[in-house]
C-alpha cells in the first residue's frame, strides 16, 4: 500500500535543506490523508525529502526525522535510532545513574523526551505522531534499557497543541514515587509522578559540579527548588543558604540535606527578588552564589520583561558577592538568547560597579545535545563569574 505523503512548499523545503525538520502548516502545499504518524515528504517538484512525523492539528505540521526515502520506519528503525542515542550517554555511566536518554531532536528524534532515572524510565510523547507510535518506542526501550519500569509524563501543555490529552500514566513496569539518584557523589530524591520536568533537574549537573570546585566560606543558592546546587556547594562551604518561594521544595531540600549527611544547609523560604534586595540592605556578603531562575521568558512577548528580570536578579546577586567571590548565573529561557543574555548580565556587571571576570560560559551537557541548524535544542546557558575586586 502506497504510504501517506505530504507535499511542502519551495520555502518549507528550503527550510528542510538547511537543516531545521519542522515544516510549520503554512509551508505545507499538501497534507496527507489519514491520522498523525509516518509520512513521505516530497517537494512541489516530486523531490523525496524522506520521512516526516505528520500532526493534523499542530501548527507544525511536519517533523522530518529521516532522509532517506527507501528507508521503513518500523522497529528495526526505533531500535536503531534509540541505540545511537543510548550509546551517546555512555561516558555519563560512570558518574551518575540519571540522564536524558532522549532530547528530542536533538538526537533526531523530534517530540520524544526520555529520562533515566535509576532502573526506571520516564517518557514523554509530545506530538500526535510520536503519541501514534508509542508501543514501537516503548517495546524498543524495553529492549535497549532494559527498565523496571515506564512512565509517561504526558503533562506538558504542549501537547493540548496537539489535540493529545494531558496525563499521567503508567506504560510498563512499575515506577516508584521517589528514586534516589546519585550525582558525582551526591545524592538526592527525583519525584518522577509529580515532580518538575520529568522529576529531577538533570541538564545542570555539570554545572553544579563546577560550581563545587569553588565552594567555600559563605554559599548561596537561589531558586534552590530541592537544594541541587546547595548539595554540591555544602562539599566545600562552610554554610549555605538555600532560598526557595515553595515550602514543599525546601522540605524536599532539607531531607535531601539530611541524605548527605549535611548539617549547614539553612533553608529560607521566600521571594528570590526581595530575598536578595533585604540581604543586600543587611549587608549581607557570600562567597559564592548559584543563580539559576525558572525561565523568565515563555514566549516572545515576555522577551523585554524576562531581560529586566535577569538583569535585576544579577546586579543583586552582584552586590553579595565577596570580592574574589564566584557567581554562577543560568537563564533556561529559550527566547532569551545567549547574546542577549551575556549582553543583560554585562549590564548588570557594569551597574554594580564591581569587575566582573568571565571564568566560564557554559552550555547543555552531553545528554542534552544542541543541533546548530536547529536552534530550538539549546535552551540553558551559564556564566561563572568572579568579583575581580581585591
Amino acid at each position: 500500500m502506497r504510504p501517506p505523503t505530504a507535499i511542502v512548499t519551495s520555502r518549507g523545503a528550503k527550510r528542510l535543506a538547511a537543516g531545521h525538520p519542522w515544516v510549520f502548516r503554512s509551508d505545507l502545499a499538501e497534507a496527507p490523508a489519514g491520522a498523525a504518524g509516518v509520512v513521505r515528504i516530497t517537494d512541489p517538484r516530486g523531490q523525496a525529502l524522506g520521512w516526516a512525523w505528520w500532526s493534523p492539528a499542530s501548527e507544525i505540521a511536519l517533523r522530518r526525522v529521516e532522509r532517506d526515502s527507501d528507508a521503513t520506519i518500523d522497529g528495526a528503525w526505533w531500535r536503531a535510532r534509540l541505540s545511537h542515542a543510548l550509546a551517546r550517554r555512555a561516558p555519563l555511566a560512570s558518574d551518575t545513574n540519571a540522564c536524558r536518554l532522549v532530547h528530542g531532536e536533538g538526537d533526531g528524534l523530534p517530540a520524544l523526551v526520555v529520562d533515566r532515572y535509576d532502573r526506571w524510565l520516564v517518557v514523554q510523547f509530545l506530538s500526535a505522531a510520536v503519541e501514534a507510535q508509542r508501543a514501537l518506542v516503548v517495546d524498543a526501550l524495553q529492549e535497549l534499557a532494559a527498565p523496571a519500569g515506564i512512565l509517561a509524563r504526558n503533562d506538558a501543555s504542549v501537547r493540548a497543541r496537539e489535540g493529545l490529552p494531558r496525563t499521567v500514566e503508567l506504560v510498563a513496569g512499575d515506577v516508584p514515587e521517589e528514586i534516589e539518584v546519585n550525582e558525582h557523589g551526591v545524592t538526592y530524591l527525583a519525584a518522577p509522578w509529580t515532580g518538575q520536568k520529568t522529576g529531577a533537574f538533570l541538564d545542570q549537573r555539570e554545572n553544579r559540579v563546577m560550581l563545587r570546585a569553588h565552594a567555600r566560606g559563605r554559599a548561596l543558592d537561589v531558586f534552590s527548588y530541592h537544594g541541587s546546587f546547595a548539595l554540591h556547594l555544602a562539599r566545600g562551604a562552610d554554610t549555605v543558604t538555600a532560598v526557595d518561594a515553595s515550602a514543599q521544595a525546601l522540605e524536599r531540600a532539607r531531607a535531601n540535606a539530611a541524605r548527605n549527611g549535611i548539617g549547614t544547609l539553612a533553608c529560607v523560604e521566600a521571594d528570590a527578588f526581595d530575598y536578595l534586595r533585604d540581604a543586600a540592605a543587611r549587608g549581607e556578603c557570600f562567597d559564592v552564589i548559584a543563580l539559576d531562575p525558572p525561565a523568565l521568558a515563555k514566549n516572545r512577548g515576555s522577551i523585554a520583561g524576562a531581560l529586566r528580570g535577569y538583569k535585576e536578579l544579577n546586579l543583586r546577586a552582584m552586590r553579595l558577592l565577596a570580592p574574589g567571590g564566584m557567581l554562577f548565573t543560568a537563564s533556561c529561557s529559550y527566547h532569551v538568547t545567549k547574546p542577549m543574555f551575556l549582553e543583560v548580565v554585562r549590564e548588570a556587571a557594569a551597574d554594580s560597579q564591581r569587575p566582573m571576570i568571565l571564568r566560564a560560559l557554559t552550555g547543555q551537557p552531553l545528554d542534552h545535545p544542541e543541533v546548530l541548524t536547529i536552534p530550538e535544542t539549546g535552551y540553558l546557558k551559564g556564566l561563572l563569574l568572579e568579583n575581580g575586586e581585591n
